[in-house]
């Protein structure tokens, strides 16, 4: 009898924790379903810059249950839309190695172009589209992540490393390397709200002995239409090192950040 109640509950756990993963409520491990695609729109802003915005969209698809792609850009404006630029492109692949009921574990790899003007419309410009090279970087990215997750909660961890450089195949000259430790979680209140976290670090592999780098947290509050769309609202801040201090002091970000997210699976 003890045997058959042990096995019943690790099968809900490992129900939950499959469903738990492809609902697209925040949760730090969803990954689309074969055939299906997402969307997540991020608007956000910072208290101490107000007059600026950035607008992020991230498009992706699921190729099987356990590999997927997405596209990502973020556009930037300035000065109540007289400036605006897209600043950020990348695509990502994502491949599911480890499904084992709760336990979730995801590799993936990421190409992205970086900059402050990749794309950049201006009054002052005569309302004309532009490239500007000397202001872009080109980034390759590889990562692991993995946790539980379960229908009440999710804890996971993630690693990367980027490098970046101003072409994209010059793996021989220095660039940069930087690398990010990051832990995620939800807390499912009930059927329309749920809690998420994050809190990483990143630091640049070049210059851990002088203990550079930033701390970054955020919290927000998800409110789930369905199984298939959500919109939350956060809030986060940032801890940098050299922001304006001396070489072995940190100090806060001025100010906080705000966004919202609206998500939906299709």
């Amino acid at each position: 009898m003890k045997k058959i109640a042990l096995t019943s509950l690790l099968a809900v756990f490992a129900v939950s924790g499959a469903n738990a993963a492809n609902v697209i409520d925040g949760n730090p491990l969803y990954m689309p379903g074969q055939n299906r695609f997402y969307s997540v729109t991020d608007l956000y802003s910072h208290s101490e810059d107000a007059d600026s915005y950035v607008l992020a969209e991230e498009f992706g698809y699921g190729i099987l249950d356990n590999l997927a792609v997405n596209v990502r850009a973020a556009m930037a404006e300035e000065d109540a839309f007289d400036d605006y630029g897209m600043g950020n492109l990348g695509v990502k692949l994502t491949f599911r190695a480890l499904d084992l009921g709760a336990w979730k574990a995801d590799v993936y790899g990421e190409y992205g172009i970086n900059g402050g003007s990749i794309f950049w419309h201006s009054k002052e410009l005569d309302d004309t589209f532009w490239f500007d090279k000397d202001m872009t970087e080109y980034n390759w990215t590889a990562g692991i992540r993995g946790g539980y997750t379960t229908s009440v909660f999710t804890v996971a961890g993630r690693v990367e490393f980027a490098y970046e450089n101003s072409e994209s195949f010059n793996w021989g000259d220095e660039g940069m390397h930087t690398w990010t430790f990051g832990l995620d979680g939800q807390y499912v209140i009930n059927d329309d709200f749920n809690l998420v976290a994050t809190v990483e670090y990143s630091g640049l592999s070049d210059s851990w002995a002088k203990n550079d780098g930033r701390w970054f947290g955020e919290f927000g509050v998800n409110y789930n239409f369905d199984a298939t769309k959500f919109v939350g609202l956060y809030v986060n801040g940032t801890l940098h090192h050299h922001d304006g201090n001396t070489a072995d002091k940190w100090g806060w970000e001025d100010g906080f950040g705000f966004g919202a997210k609206f998500g939906i699976d299709f």
